[in-house]
């Protein structure tokens, strides 16, 4: 993901939207050597990142148990 200054990306903004949405380009804002925002296309879900990371990682069995245990401390206020 290339960085582009804000100052360069204000002035070249139509140029960075032509290429995220032609070419899928992605695009690091950065203003005072700090990254600020990401240019990036919309209709690329992150889908395929989420289940990379769920297949990187082993299930943990307590899981079932813990959110049983958050739900067991929870109570239900009514509303009038």
């Amino acid at each position: 993901m290339p960085d582009v200054s804000a100052t360069e990306a204000a002035r070249q903004f139509a140029s960075l939207l032509d290429a995220v949405e032609q070419q899928g380009e992605h695009y690091t804002i950065v203003r005072r050597g700090k990254a600020v925002a990401h240019l990036e296309p919309v209709g690329r879900g992150r889908g395929d990142q989420v289940k990379a990371a769920l297949v990187r990682h082993d299930p943990d069995p307590s899981w079932a148990q813990d959110l049983d245990d958050i739900r067991a401390l929870l109570s239900v206020e009514e509303r009038r």
